[in-house]
This record gives C-alpha cells, structure tokens and sequence, in this order.
C-alpha cells in the first residue's frame, strides 16, 4: 500500500509540474531562419487552445516524426475539426478532451534575398562562334518555403532551428551545376548571352525552378549580374573584336600607306625622294600584314614586292664623312647632296 500511494503521489506531481498551452505563437527573433520548433518540453497543448500564425509564417504539427497538419497565416481553435490528420494519427473519434503532446513548427515563408551565387571555377560549354569556351558567371536570386511539409520531411528535419546559411551552400553549388546544363541545352551563343543577360536569368529561373520544389522551395528571382570570359580568353576577344572593326585588311593598308605619304614628303630627301620613300615603307608593311592573314599568299606577294622594296631606301642619313645625302631622281640611289650627276644611272640632278 505504500508504494501504490508513493507512485500514485509521483504521478500527481508530474501532472501538476507540467504545463498546459492555452496559445500557441512565434516571432522572429533573428535574421535568416528558415524553420524553427515550438518549445514544447514538459508542455501539452489544451483542448482549444489558440494557435497564431503571421503573415509570412506557416504552422505544422509533427506527431511522433509524422508531419500531420499545417496551417496558413490565421487565428485558430484548436480541435479535431481542424486537426484532420493528427486527428486520424491519435485515433480521436470525437472531440478530443484532454491535452495531447505534439510538436509544432513554425516556417518563414518571406522573401530571403540577396542571396549570391556564381562560379568558383570557369564552366565549359560549346559555342556557336567559338567552340569550346569556359565563362564565369554570377549574381544574386532569392527564394522562400513554399511547401513546409516537403522542407520539413527533406530538409530541415528535427533541428530546433534551421537557418538560410544551412542551405545555401547546396543551393549555391547546385546552381552551378543547374546554370552549365541550360548554358549547354540553350546553344546561345556566348556574345548573345551577355548581351541579354536579363533574358538569360530567366531561363536559368524557369530551369532551377523544379530543383527547388523538390526540396519544398520556390525560386523568386534570379538575376545574372555578370557573365565573362576568363582573362586569356577574354584578351582573345578583344583581338578578335578589334580586326572586326578595322574591316577590310587592304583597305586598312591602303589608307595607313595613304596618311604615311604627307610624313614621308616632309623628309629632308625632298618631296618626290620622300614620297618614294615612304611609298616603299608602304608597301612593305602591306605585304607583311597581308603574309600574315593568308600564309598562302605571302610567297608569290613578297617576291612581287620585294624589287619594289630593295629598290626605294627607308629613309635618308648623315654619310660617314658627315655630310648631307640625298636621293638620285631617277633610280632612287644615295648620292652626296652636292652632287650633280648620279653616280648609279649618270643622269643630271635638279
């Protein structure tokens, strides 16, 4: 008999030390969590009781690790009516009367923005205009939960509370991973990706955002802040723009030779020596720039040029002696300014 009233006193008193809730509500107390557990030790909730969820919250009671029901923002009373699932879960045929342990989550489901992503190593995708490219690429998304029983059951868990760093590693890598199989699927070029890169952060979104309902998620926005080459590759196309713009290769020759002949007239050879001069310089130059855009050209074109070339001399200096030179008028030889007579062809000098 003692030891029957000893157990009968001990269960009385743990009846009495527990407590019973008459509300249930949670508000944020930090920055960044994603889920977080109502504290229910030595707790029971009371037939009744009222449960607040807030705008940008959502509620599920989880009954022995089964995630049960889940309510929106609102006020309500708790019982078998609007507790369904647990309902079923606990066998309650009626109204259920006594109090009952069951735990309770709390989700945030506002905006969490400013989250970044991007590339920790260049990606490989094939080009239209360049083949086998590697790009980076960042920006920023943000996302919410969307589906706290998915998120509860695949992601968070029992955790007392699950924060958005939890995640956002996983979801930062994925991306990447995400980000390189609509690169390859689109077949953009990369110049036209670039250039559209809002359009671009779309169709990465519309891609990433089945990835993200699997895990209870919803993706809000992406946004492609920067996309380039690395800076090999990128100096390549730099190159490459720059032949773009200057067009036409012997056009280009043409005109440098064509604004080259005023500095040659200018020459202390005088006007037609210093015309000749440059014309020579000129034409050099072109055969030099055109050998080197079409290799197949290059021998029959040097040969052409090269009597050209020999024959007219770059640019008039002082003699050993020290005095002036200048060029004989007829075959462009080196000859004393003083002189009268060209000592290569014997023709008379003006």
């Amino acid at each position: 008999m003692p030891e029957e009233r000893l157990v009968t006193t001990m269960g009385l008193m743990d009846f009495l030390k527990k407590q019973f809730i008459d509300v249930i509500q949670m508000t944020e107390t930090e920055q960044g969590v994603l889920a977080q557990r109502y504290p229910m030790q030595d707790m029971e909730i009371q037939n009744g009781a009222q449960l607040t969820v807030r705008e940008s919250q959502m509620a599920a009671f989880v009954n022995e690790g089964r995630c049960a029901d889940v309510f929106g923002p609102g006020l309500y009373t708790l019982n078998t009516k609007n507790l369904p699932i647990l309902t079923n879960l606990q066998n309650w045929d009626k109204a259920f009367e006594s109090p009952f342990k069951s735990d309770v989550y709390f989700f945030s489901t506002r905006l969490q923005t400013n989250q970044k992503w991007g590339t920790s190593q260049p990606i490989t995708i094939r080009d239209k205009d360049f083949g086998m490219v590697r790009l980076r690429a960042y920006g920023i998304y943000s996302f919410h939960v969307a589906d706290p029983k998915t998120f509860h059951t695949k992601v968070s868990g029992t955790q007392e509370i699950y924060r958005v760093a939890d995640i956002e590693g996983q979801l930062r890598n994925s991306m990447v991973g995400w980000l390189t199989d609509t690169f390859a699927e689109s077949g953009v070029p990369f110049l036209d990706m670039a250039a559209n890169q809002v359009e671009l952060g779309k169709k990465v979104a519309e891609f990433c955002k089945p990835h993200f309902a699997e895990l209870g998620l919803a993706l809000d926005s992406l946004v492609v802040e920067n996309l380039s080459l690395p800076e090999e590759l990128q100096k390549m196309l730099d190159t490459r723009i720059g032949m773009n713009m200057i067009g036409n290769m012997q056009q280009y020759t043409q005109f440098q030779v064509a604004n080259s002949m005023p500095i040659a007239a200018a020459n202390e050879g005088g006007g037609a020596a210093g015309i000749g001069a440059g014309l020579g310089a000129g034409m050099a130059m072109a055969n030099a720039m055109m050998g080197a855009i079409n290799p197949a050209m290059q021998a029959p074109t040097m040969q052409a040029q090269q009597p050209v070339a020999a024959a007219v001399p770059v640019a008039a200096a002082p003699t050993a002696a020290g005095g002036e030179t200048k060029f004989c008028m007829h075959c462009a030889s080196k000859m004393p300014r003083v002189a009268k007579f060209c000592s290569e062809c014997g023709q008379a000098q003006a």
